[in-house]
């Protein structure tokens, strides 16, 4: 009779760890999912095609999978919690919290975030400005004999720059 008692206890702890572990890989999946691309589409790194193809195939199918894993994650976390001593319940909430972290994170525009135009920009006469050397690069646009230069070590951050050149609304990009 023991014996009984004893394997069954075991095939319910077995089942408990494999649950752990599940939720565990469906956390780290998740995460990995909406960290990878924002990790491969950096700026001022070097980007590869594939790296690009595989950051933007991760953002399509991002919102639909860690919905999915929040779901199964719930689930685990709801079957996991009886059994569970009480001071590996946080470890519980924190997995599902991560998980619905990431659910959240692939229903924004991080690239928004990393790029994004400057909200108040200064502009500077060429003869008063110190911040630039001699070899930097500029994007320089000319309008009705007007002329500005956007340094392209800022343009490369930002991306793109609103002004006003000879009396006419621009937007410069880089």
């Amino acid at each position: 009779m023991k014996n009984a008692e004893t394997l069954r206890g075991t095939g319910a702890r077995r089942k408990r760890a494999l649950g752990w572990l599940v939720l565990s890989a469906i956390m780290l999946a998740a995460l990995l999912m909406v960290l990878t691309p924002a990790w491969l589409i950096q700026p001022f790194r070097p980007q590869t095609q594939t790296g690009l193809e595989v950051s933007y195939r991760l953002k399509q199918w991002a919102p639909v999978l860690t919905l999915l894993a929040s779901v199964i994650a719930l689930g685990l976390m709801v079957w996991l919690w009886r059994g569970t001593r009480w001071w590996l319940r946080p470890l519980l909430v924190l997995a599902l919290g991560l998980t619905v972290l990431a659910t959240w994170f692939a229903r924004q525009n991080h690239f928004e975030w990393m790029f994004n135009p400057l909200p108040l920009p200064a502009y500077a006469r060429a003869a008063e400005v110190d911040f630039l050397a001699d070899r930097d690069m500029v994007l320089a646009v000319e309008v009705k004999g007007e002329a500005v230069a956007y340094p392209v070590r800022l343009m490369a951050y930002h991306h793109l720059v609103q002004d006003t050149v000879g009396g006419v609304p621009i937007v410069a990009t880089y």
